[in-house]
């Protein structure tokens, strides 16, 4: 079973950093101004362990 990724929107900022880095990945909101998941499995590794780091409300999961 692959690792997926996942949002927990209630924490999310909207700063929109995760979808720069990973726009395959993940996608924005722009009425709710949150990011959400596009892809949530199968994605680029390196990229979403970045865009977590890069994440200033600590909100992505990859399990």
């Amino acid at each position: 079973m692959s690792k997926q990724v996942s949002i927990d929107h209630e924490e999310c900022l909207g700063c929109e950093a995760c979808v720069e880095l990973c726009p395959e990945i993940f996608g924005f909101d722009i009425d709710e101004t949150k990011a959400y998941v596009l892809m949530a499995e199968d994605g680029d590794e390196d990229c979403i362990e970045e865009a977590m780091a890069s994440c200033p409300a600590a909100c992505i999961s990859y399990e």
